[in-house]
């Protein structure tokens, strides 16, 4: 038989049963659908979750108080935890590489302008905010250069900020008062929205020293560190901790890059990718059992015509081929179905729901549409061999 005619005596049978084919298919299509599916919701968080964190750099270190590894000691052992000041941010300027270190205690406060008030995120830093997480300002200046320690009283609002407390004025030499002091307002920043559900535009910014007594705070919360992006990463964070230990005299501190924790949650988010790929992946079990099914009872009704072909000459090789054939047609035609219709629903979730961030990777829909083919292959080996088996004289008696 030629492979032609093989082709057509394949597309025949399948015709013949328009319906039955038709929701054999339907079963692996809505496998792959749910593939495309999940797949393309993983994907787009994935994507959102890395750019939300790149949007500040990948050049970017944070230096937090205390260790988050567990070591052995005595539990009457004194606590020699130091808390970070404003002078370890001052002397890690000097360590190898360092472009930027700027210190951060963060809280809420009320802030209050002629007769408005409202409770806003505060951020205490230093001068080189701006650099360290790359935001910029919109109007006039952010906090001048000068003596950490000694900070004047100045203030750089939010954008969100400065539009509800001013409305269409320009703020700029304003007084505002944050947490009960007066504070001269010198900037408005650039607009940067909501980032993993906090708003950095519901912000005021004051000097570092002047927030760590308004907290009534020892310790800094952060120090972020910014390095030459062709720098070695691991020199880059030993000559932190070299400065650091040297001060405090021990590793009382946690150094965290911005890399190595895009690296984990890029392995988390891949993981989770695939873990809802494989739960979509169970509908093609099921679409393979249809198809199992549908192959099965296409045997038993064509008994007749497989002891024709056999009377012929169609050897069992080919007969077996044949069935795979058709199971192998059926699961590919419901696979593209399925990546059409997946892909369509995705459009739609874009166009109808922008905020769901949602992106469909072709490398799993390609996997997908070759495992379809594998599940009815595999689906339709037992159907095929049962065919090929038959007695060509007792298949041609059961007419």
């Amino acid at each position: 038989m030629r492979l032609a005619d093989a082709i057509h005596f394949t597309y025949a049978s399948l015709r013949a049963h328009r319906l039955r084919t038709s929701l054999t298919a339907l079963g692996i299509a809505v496998g792959i659908t749910a593939v495309i599916l999940l797949t393309s919701i993983g994907e787009g968080l994935h994507r959102f979750v890395i750019a939300e964190f790149t949007q500040f750099g990948t050049n970017l270190i944070s230096v937090s108080p205390g260790r988050t590894q567990t070591h052995g000691a005595s539990l009457g052992a004194v606590n020699t935890i130091r808390p970070l000041s404003i002078d370890d941010a001052i002397a890690l300027r000097r360590a190898p590489y360092v472009q930027v270190s700027d210190p951060l205690v963060q809280g809420n406060a009320d802030v209050k302008v002629a007769g408005k008030s409202r409770r806003v995120t505060l951020y205490g830093v230093g001068p080189d905010f701006p650099r360290a997480l790359q935001m910029r300002v919109a109007v006039g200046e952010f906090l001048p250069l000068e003596d950490l320690r000694s900070a004047r009283a100045f203030a750089v609002l939010g954008s969100k900020v400065a539009r509800e407390l001013y409305g269409g004025e320009n703020p700029l030499g304003g007084r505002i008062r944050v947490g009960g002091e007066r504070y001269r307002v010198v900037g408005v920043m650039q607009s940067k929205g909501q980032i993993l559900g906090f708003d950095l535009d519901d912000t005021v910014f004051i000097p570092v020293v002047r927030a760590l007594d308004m907290f009534n705070r020892e310790s800094l919360q952060e120090i972020h560190v910014t390095y030459e992006p062709t720098a070695p990463l691991a020199e880059v964070e030993q000559g932190i901790k070299r400065i650091l230990i040297a001060r405090h005299g021990a590793e009382d501190f946690t150094v965290t890059s911005q890399q190595k924790m895009l690296e984990v949650f890029g392995t988390v988010l891949d993981a989770i990718t695939f873990a809802v790929a494989a739960i979509g992946g169970i509908s093609l079990v099921v679409g393979g059992v249809g198809i199992l099914t549908i192959l099965t009872i296409a045997v038993a009704e064509r008994t007749a015509e497989i002891g024709l072909l056999r009377a012929i000459g169609a050897t069992q090789q080919r007969i077996m081929l044949l069935f795979l054939g058709e199971a192998a047609l059926l699961a590919a035609v419901g696979g593209a179905a399925g990546l059409l219709f997946g892909w369509a629903i995705a459009a739609a979730l874009r166009l109808g729901l922008p905020a769901l961030p949602v992106h469909t990777p072709w490398s799993y829909a390609v996997l997908a549409e070759l495992v379809a083919v594998g599940v009815g292959l595999a689906a339709g080996v037992l159907p095929a061999r049962r065919a090929a088996q038959l007695d060509p004289l007792e298949a041609l008696r059961s007419e």
